[in-house]
């Protein structure tokens, strides 16, 4: 039976997923737009940092205000309302709620969040992926320990690939390469939240229009989201790393078949089965047509000349040899889509993308020379950028994962474009998050 038909069941029986959403910021709105269309969902509570701010946003999407003053997620339960505070502990205990969407973007909060829902017994729909790329394999191995669904967001890029991925393998493809698009240039990397909006095609009032966060941009802009999207997807699918990190070669979909074929057959990829990004914008920087820069692909092989001659017969997207195909998706709707995670775990006990094993690391970079003193601000800040390494190099290197790189005080000069180690800076110990990545080292061996 379908998600959407399970859902109308639920409805019409009066069982609800109960949902509690942490963080509602850009993200979250998104998702908020769509649960009151959504039949068989009851969003009961949403903890954020700032109530009123959450309010404003719920008034953005087209909330009314009466929908949201239940002024306890008991009494919310009662009146099919939804509770809006600061209190994500309760949030995360209260017996009714089903599932959690942890929706913060802040890597450190969001593993506290986790632990607190897997303890509780509740599934988690993780729309921080900044926290899954430094721990995503052990927070997956705590879920299922506590007998729990823990799971990426579809909607955000890593989920949607890793859903190409599994029709694929599904349909007996072998995986030659999957990403997602990027608009890129070498000297992005060096953007900070000031540069940002010009490099990344919105004026500021577009900007402040939509309330977006130019931090949160920026760490997509300068390579750091890409890095750490990637990462997820790695350790979702077991699909290798390039060993220098993410190569952007640019082109359009059309070109993406002929790209990510493995150098031999005249590609980029060090070898098949590896994570890419495809650049929206030619090295000069002017922009590429048809260009795939808000979507996500896969690229697949005919191993037989009868596969290749049906991918010839059916028009496929294929290269010039006919042998490597690429089936798409051009647009990604973000927080939009995440109910589809929602329901998933909820009804079916299926993540839309988990991770199986440690393939992939994010180490923090620095993007200018940083000198003892100064104090890194994360992923789309002004210190440091995000570079994809396969887990093994950053593991030997003591490589400084980049959600695990805010507020934390340098204490030996680190030269513009070297990775931080952990001995470059003074970590806070007593997180949960920096506890569970040492415990992740130490239990679980990176694969090469």
């Amino acid at each position: 039976m379908s998600l959407y038909a399970q859902l109308q069941q639920r409805a019409a029986a009066g069982r609800p997923i109960r949902v509690g959403l942490i963080g509602a910021g850009k993200f979250g709105s998104m998702y908020l737009a769509q649960v009151p269309r959504t039949p068989g969902v009851h969003l009961a509570a949403i903890a954020d940092l700032s109530p009123a701010a959450a309010r404003a946003n719920l008034a953005r999407v087209g909330w009314r205000p009466e929908q949201a003053q239940a002024a306890s997620i008991d009494e919310a339960l009662q009146r099919g309302s939804t509770h809006v505070g600061e209190d994500w502990q309760a949030l995360v205990r209260h017996p009714a709620i089903d599932v959690v969407v942890e929706c913060t973007g802040h890597p450190i909060a969001a593993v506290d969040h986790c632990l607190a829902a897997f303890d509780a017994g509740k599934h988690v729909v993780n729309v921080t992926v900044e926290a899954d790329a430094f721990c995503g394999p052990l927070l997956a191995r705590r879920a299922q320990e506590a007998g729990v669904v823990y799971s990426m967001a579809f909607g955000d890029q890593p989920a949607l690939i890793c859903d190409l991925v599994d029709w694929a393998r599904t349909c007996g493809f072998p995986v030659v390469a999957a990403g997602r698009g990027h608009k890129w240039l070498p000297h992005f990397c060096e953007s900070t939240p000031e540069t940002v909006w010009g490099y990344y095609g919105l004026s500021p009032e577009q900007a402040a229009r939509g309330g977006l966060n130019p931090k949160m941009f920026n760490s997509f802009l300068d390579g750091s989201k890409p890095a750490i999207e990637s990462t997820a997807v790695a350790n979702a699918t077991g699909l290798a790393v390039p060993t220098g990190g993410l190569q952007y070669p640019s082109g359009s979909i059309a070109d993406i078949p002929r790209l990510t074929r493995p150098r031999s057959a005249g590609g980029v990829l060090e070898k098949k089965g590896m994570v890419e990004v495809i650049s929206s914008l030619r090295p000069d920087g002017t922009p590429i047509d048809y260009d795939i820069r808000m979507g996500v692909w896969v690229t697949v092989e005919a191993e037989t000349d009868y596969i290749r001659h049906c991918f010839e017969e059916y028009n496929a997207h294929t290269d010039d040899s006919g042998r490597y195909f690429t089936l798409y998706k051009r647009w990604h709707l973000i927080g939009l889509e995440v109910g589809l995670s929602v329901a998933s775990v909820a009804l079916r006990r299926e993540a839309t993308g988990v991770a199986q094993g440690w393939h992939a690391d994010v180490v923090a970079t620095a993007k200018r020379d940083l000198k003892p003193g100064d104090v890194l601000d994360g992923e789309g800040g002004t210190t440091v950028w995000g570079k994809l390494q396969p887990a093994s190099r950053s593991v030997a290197m003591g490589g400084l994962p980049l959600g695990l790189a805010h507020d934390v005080k340098v204490l030996r000069p680190v030269t513009k474009g070297q990775c931080l180690s952990w001995d470059d800076v003074a970590m806070d110990t007593r997180t949960r998050a920096w506890q569970l990545r040492q415990q992740m080292q130490q239990l679980l061996t990176p694969a090469d």
